[in-house]
């Protein structure tokens, strides 16, 4: 037996949540993300807010900024065992 267990799923999260809990994790406004990445605040807030696509570029932007992989924002309800 493992010593670790797989946590389970309790809520899904959309890509602009993951981006929305990840800025807020590292302690950082729109406003302030907006100028480490040069994306607009508009932009951002239209992203936490599912109303516009993510997009791998601007995936990369942010994760670079919030120190994340972007996969993490990309995939953020991935399950690998369903994808196995």
């Amino acid at each position: 037996m493992s010593e670790y267990q797989l946590a389970k799923k309790t809520c899904d999260v959309s890509v602009g949540e993951s981006v929305k809990i990840i800025r807020e994790l590292r302690g950082l406004s729109q406003n302030a993300l907006a100028d480490l990445t040069g994306i607009p605040q508009s932009t951002l807030s239209a992203i936490e807010h599912d109303k516009i696509n993510l997009g791998i570029e601007r995936a990369k932007i942010l994760a670079k900024a919030l120190k994340c992989h972007p996969a993490v924002l990309v995939f953020p309800g991935w399950d690998i065992e369903a994808a196995a």
